[in-house]
This record gives structure tokens, sequence and C-alpha cells, in this order.
């Protein structure tokens, strides 16, 4: 068994010459409430859930994006409830959200 069930790793990559990024799309803030829902459900630390900050994961045209490892799967996300149906239903009930995983075409 890993030390983490689950890994999130969220981009919070900025770019300043104006091309598309996640930090420009709330990827800050959406770290933060998923941080803070991943401790609220019980299911933060060892043998748990870890959300990181990660540096740009060259998706950045499904911005804001995250992904959750072991399984590598991908999403994409528009506001804090749909966060909290990725805690709820993948990190929680070993569910992935279909709708919101990033298609697999979607690069930088």
């Amino acid at each position: 068994m890993s030390y983490y069930q689950h890994h999130v790793f969220f981009c919070l990559n900025q770019r300043d010459n104006g091309d598309a990024c996640c930090a420009a799309q709330g990827a800050q803030a959406a770290f933060d409430h998923c941080k803070q829902a991943v401790k609220a459900a019980g299911l933060a630390g060892p043998g748990g859930v870890r959300v990181n900050k990660a540096g740009c994961l060259d998706r950045c045209a499904g911005g804001p994006v995250a992904v959750v490892y072991p399984e590598a799967i991908w999403y994409t996300f528009v506001d804090n409830s749909d966060l909290d149906e990725i805690v709820e239903s993948h990190l929680k009930n070993g569910r992935p959200v279909q709708r919101l995983m990033l298609a697999p075409d979607v690069g930088r």
C-alpha cells in the first residue's frame, strides 16, 4: 500500500505572457477549497488523501486542471460544487466523476 490512497495535484501555474494558465482561472482558490473539503471529510493524511500544489501540468487548454493519482485521472472543474463532487464521489467513494474528466486530447 502506498503512503496515500490518493494524491491530488492542482496546477497553479501563472503565465505572465498572456497565454492560457490555470492560475488565471481560479486555481489557487480551487486548491484551497479542495484541501479544506478533504480535511472536513476526514480524508486528509497518511492512508488517505494528500492535496498538493503543482507547477505547469502542460494541459493549459483545459484549465483549471487537477490530476488524481494513482489512477491518473485528470479533471477540469468550474466551481466548488464540482470539487465537492470529486471529493465525495472519487476520493471518498472510489467513483471517478466522468462528467468532469478532461478529454485525453486536451493539451497546452
